[in-house]
């Protein structure tokens, strides 16, 4: 990556803390907002990010593109939605159609 790593930390975490109770963003979808910022990185770098940095952010609202949550975390993760009132299929993954908010940097 030819990014600063921690000013790409600094705003994969903001973009985390904006997604608002009760919806979700992807990896991919934080990958485009900070790389129109800094010009790159990608969903592994946001993940890798996450994985080390993410424990004081809202880390369940950050899903897979399918809806699924972080692998690590599954059981927390649901129990985060089923509180905040996350729309979820039958299959218990996200409902991206209904849950999906794209973040966006100030």
């Amino acid at each position: 990556m030819s990014v600063d790593p921690e000013e790409y930390a600094e705003l994969v975490l903001q973009c985390v803390e904006s997604v608002p109770r009760g919806r979700v963003t992807t990896y991919g979808a934080i990958a485009e907002v900070v790389g129109e910022v800094l010009g790159g990185g990608g969903p592994r770098q946001v993940g890798s990010v996450m994985s080390s940095q993410g424990g004081a952010v809202p880390w369940w609202r950050v899903v897979h593109a399918d809806g699924s949550p972080p692998t690590c975390h599954d059981g927390e993760a649901h129990q985060a939605y089923l509180e905040e009132g996350t729309p979820l299929r039958p299959s218990g993954k996200v409902d991206m159609a209904q849950a999906f908010w794209r973040p966006a940097l100030p």
